[in-house]
C-alpha cells in the first residue's frame, strides 16, 4: 500500500516502513507526526481524493532534523567585474513512515 501526501508544499510519494526527507517540520526527534492531506492512496484498493481524502492519515515518526549539503550559488555579469558567490544549506526532517490507514 502505498499514498500520495502534500507536506511542505511538495507532493511526496511513500510507503510503510520507507524513510523520507521532507521539508523541515517544527518538531523534535523521536516525535510522532501525523500528515492528514492525502491525496491518494493505492494498493489492493485505489482512492483518489478531489483534492484530499477525508479521514486518511499517514503516521510517521521523526528520526531526526538536518541540513542537506552546502550547495554554491555563484552569480555574475559578463565584461562587467561583478560577481557574487553564496552558499545554501537546505534544513530537512527525516521521518520513517509507520501506518497508512484510510
Amino acid at each position: 500500500m502505498y499514498a500520495i501526501i502534500e507536506t511542505g508544499g511538495k507532493q511526496v510519494k511513500v510507503t510503510e516502513g520507507q524513510e523520507v526527507y521532507i521539508e523541515k517540520l517544527d518538531v523534535t526527534a523521536g516525535d510522532t507526526v501525523t500528515f492528514d492531506r492525502v491525496l491518494f492512496v493505492g494498493g489492493d484498493e485505489t482512492k483518489v481524493g478531489s483534492p484530499l481524502l477525508d479521514g486518511a492519515t499517514v503516521t510517521a515518526k521523526v528520526e531526526k532534523q538536518g541540513r542537506a549539503k552546502k550547495l554554491t550559488v555563484f552569480t555574475y555579469k559578463a565584461k562587467k567585474n561583478y560577481h557574487r558567490k553564496q552558499g545554501h544549506r537546505q534544513p530537512y526532517t527525516k521521518v520513517t513512515i509507520d501506518k497508512i490507514s484510510l
